[in-house]
């Protein structure tokens, strides 16, 4: 099992740290699409130590709903507005469409910038060691948004193997899966696979990562990648059978064209198992405008803990507190204060070779091997 992720304190709830006491830092987010608005934007302004001080967007629209939300905010119509300006602020938020990742991070970086990218990190692997080489020559922090490996249901998950609940772990199943026959015009969903359009860069970056951060690299990949909704652009139904080189197997699946869900978790080892059902609900209650510094943050209703046991004999698990906010809290501890990063760019680098491996084992209907 691979090291536990960077900056997590499972003893603590999740909420940043009320007793930081340290350096504000200033916070430019590049993008206030959904990603913006809903995964970043709150989670900055809600972590002690950080200010979400500026906004890169060119929409109209959601120029207003940012400066109405966030009174003080200096928005720039352009990236290029920002890095003429960047001597006021300490860190850069990339969250804009997949193909701007790389060529945004690495001018944020040029600019002096400490940088967070949101997932994917970049199209290849290749783009994604060149961003590190280039923030290492620089001595800049730079990191991923991987907030899926601060979900209740990872968290409780991790502990039981940590634990040996589940004994050896032989089988992982992990699911996303949404019903929407009908694609919407986005470039994420109608865009071209070439852009990073498409399930695999857009749920794959998580479900890998948190596969290979239970159960450490992958050796070969098997992948069925279709697009099978009217209209969509790129994959929107997805399979990955990924061989950990320490022999676990994981299989991963992605749709969107899925009229009953499956297990989100079906984790099986040679003393019980543990199955689990529903998504986190941190992401809902973002999108419904909560914010996430709310006393009962990442809490999980007791009907919905996962079961754990062999059938005949189960029980519930008490979910551990979803901790999105710890992600930022280990950004401004990072920047700040030297701290470890939350998400080692490294790291994630794999979670792209398997992207590209699935690409070419669906290509090619073969077992790819790393």
């Amino acid at each position: 099992m691979a090291d536990a992720p960077h900056g997590l304190d499972r003893s603590a709830p999740g909420n940043g740290d009320p007793g930081h006491d340290g350096p504000e830092l200033h916070v430019a987010l590049i993008g206030y699409g959904k990603g913006g608005e809903v995964f970043h934007a709150p989670l900055i302004d809600a972590v002690p130590g950080l200010r979400l001080s500026a906004v890169v967007t060119g929409d109209p629209g959601r120029r207003s709903a940012a400066e109405a939300r966030y009174p003080g905010v200096t928005v720039y119509p352009t990236a290029a507005d920002l890095w003429a300006d960047a001597d006021r602020y300490e860190i850069a938020v990339v969250t804009t469409p997949n193909d701007t990742h790389a060529p945004l991070a690495r001018a944020a970086l040029e600019a002096g910038l400490a940088v967070v990218v949101d997932k994917p990190f970049a199209l290849t692997a290749r783009q994604a060691r060149e961003l590190t080489d280039l923030a290492d020559k620089l001595d800049r922090v730079l990191t991923v948004y991987q907030n899926r490996r601060w979900d209740a249901d990872f968290l409780t998950l991790w502990n039981l193997i940590e634990e040996g609940a589940l004994g050896r772990v032989h089988r992982f199943e992990s699911r996303f899966e949404r019903w929407r026959p009908r694609p919407k015009a986005t470039w994420r969903e109608s865009g071209e696979v070439e852009a990073g359009a498409g399930l695999l860069y857009d749920l794959g970056p998580h479900l890998i990562d948190q596969a290979v951060n239970l159960f450490g690299p992958v050796g070969s990949v098997y992948a069925e990648v279709d697009a099978l909704r009217e209209g969509a652009g790129a994959d929107d139904d997805v399979f990955l059978a990924l061989e950990h080189v320490r022999g676990t197997r994981s299989h991963l699946w992605m749709g969107a064209l899925t009229a009953q869900d499956g297990p989100r978790f079906r984790v099986l080892g040679d003393r019980g198992a543990f199955t689990s059902h529903g998504m986190d609900g941190q992401e809902a209650r973002l999108a419904a405008g909560e914010r996430p510094d709310a006393h009962d943050w990442g809490v999980v209703p007791e009907e919905r803990w996962g079961v754990l046991g062999v059938d005949g004999d189960t029980s519930r698990v008490p979910s551990v507190r979803g901790a999105y906010p710890e992600f930022y809290a280990g950004v401004r501890d990072a920047v700040g204060e030297g701290d470890p990063l939350p998400v080692d760019p490294h790291e994630v680098i794999h979670g792209l070779e398997v992207i590209e491996a699935a690409r070419r084992s669906a290509r090619t209907r073969t077992v790819v091997g790393l």
